[in-house]
């Protein structure tokens, strides 16, 4: 993932600031000899929200004259990487006054993973400030109330019981592609309905490019013909065809040299016409003809006749081959289908509305497109019409949408999901629509419940714009649920093993 530019972030009395847990910290004691060690002091593990950094802490207990390494996790919210570079200050300011406590490390001792240890010299409640100052990101984020004790005998012990949930690790979130997660908000949806549609070529999108005179295909040039799939530009050569001697040929031959003919005349009239040896109405006439043998040639199907008077076939638009029908050295007349051309940039999304809901569709709002075998949904750009005829068969209404998809990802005949808008709009738990999975047809999301523990979380959902859905029941404003990569952490929830590589501390 590529760093961004240095942003100015707010300061920290603007910052959006969510504890999200404080538990046992989270690395502990492992092995065989764990269960029979004395429990010992308890440290913490803080998760911290600024409107564009994600803090995870882990820290031991904070003992006086005893400085150990914290674990102080940083990803960068913009693209969920950790910070690679860059220089953190941990400010430490007791709450009943006196000279605060300055940390700072220049650069993290791993990708995203800052190690400070301080050394506190006083016992009390201290309120963190950490400056964040990283090509990435600059950022401030206030940690309030740690406690420091004057000696470990006076620190809490750690507790036996485990945190139940799955454990996703921050250096397995860093190296999983598209891992995301958002806030649920309160928000307003589109009240929707979902129904079948199919996607279509838009208008002057698709082109039929056929044989422009009988003739045998060439089989020298079919090698290098563009195959089902290839982007071809508009006037690119897609192959090769020696003419017929029939009439066929003979009447594209002949269009060809007529317009030679007129080519040449034009020229000659423009330039008599500029020595002022004909009237301009000659040079209006020859015009005329030249633009009448250009249409009689573009009438027979738009090939160019070489100087060695083969034809060759043009494509009328740019696009991609969706059809090849070409065979080596077949004769063809005139007309036969060759190639189809699918400019798929623009396309049509007609969606079958049953006819009892087409008064309920709000006319002004875009639909959302699920393609079939896509996983992204799709916005269409605006609605072109609206059936006024309905299908005796499936008592449906067609509804066409234009859909501008620069990715191709919605390809012509496929199959889709249309969800469609009306006037009406709910209020309540709003997710971004990645966020909610579906198991034997239950939905449910991954919440958030720290920096690296998650819990699977049943939800009712009520209605989907394709881009947010309204969650009735399961989830409220403010927890944190994962929006992107959620099938890796749905794999991790069913592996009962510790992941290998484990914390870089």
């Amino acid at each position: 993932m590529t760093s961004h530019s240095t942003r100015a972030r707010r300061t920290a009395a603007a910052l959006l600031f969510v504890p999200i847990a404080v538990v046992a910290a989270g690395c502990g004691r492992s092995g065989p000899d764990a269960a029979t060690e004395e429990p010992a002091p308890a440290g913490g593990a803080i998760t911290l929200f600024t409107d564009s950094t994600e803090l995870f802490m882990e820290h031991p207990a904070l003992i006086v004259g005893a400085p150990e390494k914290f674990a102080v996790h940083l990803t960068d919210l913009t693209d969920f990487a950790p910070l690679r570079s860059g220089r953190i200050t941990m400010r430490f300011t007791p709450r009943d006054g006196g000279e605060p406590l300055v940390v700072v490390q220049e650069a993290p001792r791993a990708p995203g993973i800052y190690g400070p240890a301080p050394d506190f010299t006083k016992a009390g409640v201290y309120d963190l400030t950490i400056l964040v100052e990283s090509p990435q990101a600059r950022d401030s984020i206030s940690v309030p109330e740690l406690r420091v004790y004057a000696t470990a005998a006076q620190a809490p012990l750690e507790s036996e019981e485990e945190a139940g949930g799955i454990s996703f690790l921050k250096e397995q979130q860093w190296k999983t592609d598209g891992f995301r997660t958002a806030f649920a908000v309160t928000g307003t949806v589109a009240e929707t309905f979902e129904v079948p549609g199919d996607v279509r070529a838009a208008d002057g999108h698709l082109a039929e490019v056929v044989a422009p005179a009988g003739g045998v295909l060439e089989v020298a040039g079919l090698s290098e013909a563009p195959i089902v799939g290839q982007r071809v530009e508009k006037g690119q050569v897609l192959a090769r065809m020696t003419p017929a001697l029939g009439a066929s040929g003979a009447t594209f031959a002949d269009a060809r040299a007529r317009l030679r003919e007129a080519e040449d005349e034009y020229e000659r009239a423009k330039r008599l016409f500029a020595a002022e040896a004909i009237p301009e109405r000659r040079l209006h006439e020859a015009e005329i003809r030249l633009t009448a043998a250009r249409e009689a040639l573009a009438g027979l199907g738009g090939g160019t006749l070489t100087a060695d008077g083969r034809v060759a076939v043009v494509a009328p638009i740019s696009g991609l081959i969706s059809q090849r029908s070409l065979t080596p050295g077949a004769r063809v007349e005139a007309g036969t289908p060759l190639f189809t051309i699918v400019e798929s940039s623009v396309v049509w999304v007609t969606a079958h509305i049953p006819a009892a809901q087409v008064a309920r569709l709000d006319r002004r709002a875009a639909a959302t497109v699920l393609v079939e075998g896509a996983m992204t949904p799709l916005r269409t750009s605006r609605l072109l019409a609206v059936g006024s005829v309905i299908d005796v068969d499936t008592r449906t209404v067609p509804v066409t949408y234009e859909l501008a998809d620069r990715e191709g990802i919605a390809r012509v005949g496929a199959v889709a999901r249309v969800n469609v808008p009306t006037a009406a709009r709910l209020e309540g738990v709003v997710v971004p629509a990645a966020a909610v999975l579906e198991e034997d047809g239950r939905p449910f999301v991954f919440v958030q419940l720290g920096g690296e523990l998650f819990v699977r979380r049943d939800v009712t959902v009520e209605s989907t714009d394709g881009l947010r859905t309204l969650v009735r029941t399961g989830l409220t404003a403010r927890e944190r649920v994962v929006t992107g990569a959620a099938y890796q952490l749905k794999l991790a929830s069913m592996s009962t093993a510790v992941p290998a590589h484990g914390h870089e501390h």
